[in-house]
């Protein structure tokens, strides 16, 4: 995947809640994307806890709209020459192409950018988060 730099790529919530270490995820892509962020139908404070909890720094997110009314959103107000949205479904699949983004499924995304997918590493892989959930 380290190819095209002049690229929006979006993840659907559920996408990057598969995979082991959306921080690393987001540091990889950030260095041959141009803007990455997170879109989900579900309320914003539910993405702003996972990301503030995986400590994702991301360009943009849905907020308050759902997720057709963001990727148009995002289309309109970044001008790249690549839109690519990673999901799971096939209703995903479907919103991009209506919406005239690129579509990728998070495994096969995850194995173009060799990106650990969550059901791949085993609980003595994964390290406790000694960081503060109560504190901001």
């Amino acid at each position: 995947m380290n190819g095209d730099s002049d690229m929006t790529l979006a993840f659907e919530l559920e996408a990057l809640k598969e995979v082991a270490s959306p921080e690393s995820v987001f540091e990889d892509a950030r260095s041959w994307t141009t803007y990455i962020g997170v879109v989900s139908e579900k309320p914003t404070y539910v993405v702003t806890n996972f990301t503030r909890k995986n400590r994702v720094r991301q360009d943009f997110f849905s907020g308050p709209r759902g997720v057709d009314e963001s990727l148009e959103g995002v289309k309109d107000q970044f001008d790249t020459d690549r839109y690519v949205f990673i999901g799971t479904t096939d209703d995903d699949e479907a919103r991009a192409d209506d919406l005239g983004w690129e579509y990728l499924d998070i495994e096969d995304a995850a194995e173009a950018a060799d990106w650990t997918m969550g059901s791949d590493t085993t609980p003595e892989e994964i390290e406790p988060d000694t960081s503060r959930d109560d504190w901001p």
